[in-house]
């Protein structure tokens, strides 16, 4: 499988699919670099200038050439059905199939100029209720626990992103956005605002903790509370 683990961790369960799409574009796009920039430099070498040889003129018609143009066409076509076909099955199941299982947490995240919120489910487990635990540029969820995040913004766009969970969506003012994530890897990663939203858009940072089962539950009991707020 074509990773880029080495350079951010993968952090979700899905984290791994995503760099096979990343992956596969690249080997591709970088295989007719390669190929364009050879022939490049092969022409400008047999063609060069030289002594007691015209110049030629080519219309581009000319059937033996048409085909240094149409036979590469028709292949990077086909690639453009690789990428497709890797790329819309990456995001169906990212996107469109949130999954089903009584082992999940719902987080309300807020976006706006320039800070995240974030409204956990308290020792009920249900979001909405007094003991709910609200928390500013901090998000704390479970590990290998399925979270579903519904994306608000206040004011402009923004974008929700943690790269160690290869997540980057937008937040549009006037709509919630339901996503969701299964984190993989405990410890403390980067949550960043991946649009421009104003002056204030590169200090628009947060941090995710992603907990073992007790360090979470041990984090709910202690916020838990009608006034539980940091």
């Amino acid at each position: 499988m074509i990773t880029i683990d080495w350079l951010i961790p993968q952090g979700s369960t899905y984290a791994a699919d995503i760099d096979q799409v990343i992956g596969v574009i690249g080997l591709i796009v970088g295989f007719w670099w390669l190929v364009t920039q050879g022939m490049f430099t092969y022409l400008l070498w047999e063609y060069r200038e030289k002594a007691g040889v015209k110049a030629a003129y080519y219309t581009g018609h000319e059937h033996d050439l048409h085909k240094w143009v149409a036979y590469p066409h028709y292949l990077i076509i086909l690639c453009d059905v690789v990428v497709i076909y890797f790329a819309v099955s990456v995001w169906y199941n990212v996107k469109q199939v949130i999954p089903e299982n009584e082992d999940q947490e719902i987080v309300r995240v807020v976006a706006q100029q320039w800070a995240w919120s974030f409204q956990h489910p308290g020792a009920d487990g249900e979001l909405g209720t007094d003991d709910d635990i609200f928390t500013v540029d901090e998000l704390h969820v479970q590990s290998n626990r399925t979270m579903i995040f519904n994306l608000e913004s206040r004011d402009v766009m923004h974008s929700f992103s943690v790269p160690v969970w290869r997540i980057k969506q937008d937040v549009i003012p006037g709509r919630i956005i339901t996503g969701w994530v299964t984190p993989t890897l405990e410890g403390e990663f980067d949550l960043q605002c991946a649009e421009m939203c104003g002056v204030g858009h590169g200090i628009m940072g947060a941090k995710v903790f992603v907990e073992s089962p007790e360090q979470h539950a041990n984090w709910i009991a202690a916020n838990s509370g009608p006034v539980a707020s940091r």
